[in-house]
């Protein structure tokens, strides 16, 4: 009887640890012990739709930044508390490291639902950015090639012109050099057409030699849907998913309506009326030219992206690619005018899905989106190796203000940044010589 109970209980702890286990890594969950949020440059975040790994923001080491990132932060919840939008998400990478991740204010008018930082969002135009991120991960996975024409993944399309049709290249669709005139056909996306009617209309309009002239589209950029599906044999999403998603852990990202009405944790858009916010429903606008303005992302989604462009990231593109998606394509007429409350630009250019604008001594990769209710900015300085991501769930003057006011306090701390980031080097002399003892003749 004893020999028998001892053999149960064996065979039940052996199968007890083969159950712990064998449970995947990213799905246990794990708990620590956090101090409170002081400086409110750590944020705490434990994704809704499933258990996960615990990810924390990493404050920077130098704290002249951590003043810039905590002084920003002090910005915005200021801003959310004057009612200049229901609510926000900022992320903040510096180098390697997110060193800043925040919800700030609701999702929704009228509740005490807080918005964190696995919020979801539309991200609107910066779609466009991601959308060409994509294309990027297909040519250094030798799908397709920047040069290709686009009758080669799509030979059913046509343009008013049978020479321009040939002559279309992804890189002229991914940098606005298409030739089509100024928003072609933009408004009848709102009248819910799928994209394939919204592409064949393109061929009733005069055209004008590919790659010489700047003209934001939104139909004319979604052509790229077409060449993705046909390079990788999958729907958009799924190849979103595929090369973008998965391989940098964003987890709340998806490209489709269905996909956001799912979820449980959206921010909602709204408009303002009368003196104050109002809330509007989720609409599936945009979602049938998806490239140009349908995918979601929350803030922590946001901030895996900007790090692996920041830093380059092998699961996505050789660094070479990565280049050639911010290599200056064709100048752009459009400056943002708000970058002026920082510092004049001086040229804007369309590189390939992101404007690249150039000021004295700076240089942003930058774009900003706007789609039912909501607005998103995100920029990149190369040079300092800082990007930032601010979402809300309206339009305004917050968003307006964002990216200018992020760096212009960077800006007023630079030298002081520099400075501590210099301390410990060496200062190295060119004249080595001994110095001869002072005669006292």
């Amino acid at each position: 009887m004893k020999a028998g109970f001892a053999i149960f209980f064996v065979v039940l702890m052996v199968l007890l640890v083969a159950f712990v286990y064998s449970t995947p890594e990213d799905d246990r969950i794990s708990f620590s012990k956090v101090e409170p949020d002081t400086s409110a440059l750590v944020s705490k975040l434990v994704l809704n739709s499933n258990p996960e790994r615990i990810f924390t923001a990493s404050p920077d080491p130098n704290p002249y930044m951590q003043e810039v990132a905590s002084a920003y932060g002090d910005f915005i919840e200021n801003a959310i508390k004057k009612g200049m939008a229901p609510g926000a998400a900022v992320a903040i990478v510096r180098d390697t490291s997110i060193i800043f991740l925040k919800g700030f204010g609701l999702k929704q008018t009228g509740t005490t639902d807080s918005i964190d930082v696995n919020t979801v969002f539309r991200l609107g135009s910066v779609s466009k950015s991601i959308t060409s991120v994509l294309a990027g991960a297909l040519v250094s996975h030798q799908l397709i090639n920047w040069d290709d024409p686009i009758i080669k993944y799509f030979p059913e399309f046509e343009l008013k012109s049978k020479e321009y049709t040939q002559q279309l290249t992804i890189r002229n669709v991914l940098s606005q050099t298409t030739g089509l005139p100024y928003h072609a056909f933009t408004n009848m996306i709102e009248e819910h057409l799928p994209l394939d009617t919204l592409l064949k209309y393109l061929r009733e309009v005069d055209v004008t030699e590919p790659g010489k002239i700047y003209s934001y589209q939104n139909v004319g950029y979604s052509l790229i849907q077409k060449v993705v599906e046909s390079a990788s044999h999958e729907s958009f999403e799924e190849a979103l998913t595929q090369y973008i998603f998965k391989p940098l852990g964003m987890r709340n990202s998806s490209a489709s309506y269905n996909a956001i009405m799912q979820h449980g944790n959206v921010a909602h858009p709204h408009y303002f009326s009368r003196k104050h916010w109002v809330t509007v429903p989720i609409s599936d606008t945009y979602y049938n030219s998806a490239p140009a303005g349908g995918v979601n992302a929350s803030i922590t989604d946001m901030a895996l992206w900007l790090r692996a462009l920041l830093n380059g990231s092998d699961a996505l593109m050789s660094d070479s690619t990565l280049n050639e998606i911010f290599e200056p394509q064709v100048k752009a007429i459009a400056k943002n005018r708000n970058f002026w409350r920082w510092k004049r630009p001086r040229a804007s250019y369309y590189a390939l899905g992101w404007r690249v604008i150039n000021f004295k001594d700076d240089t942003l990769e930058y774009h900003g989106g706007y789609v039912n209710g909501y607005r998103s900015e995100v920029a990149i300085d190369r040079k300092n190796h800082l990007a930032i991501c601010v979402l809300t769930n309206s339009p305004g003057s917050l968003s307006d203000l964002s990216i200018p006011e992020f760096f212009k306090r960077y800006t007023q701390k630079a030298d002081s940044i520099q400075y501590w980031e210099n301390r410990s080097k060496l200062i190295l002399v060119n004249n080595t010589d001994l110095i001869s003892p002072v005669s006292n003749n």
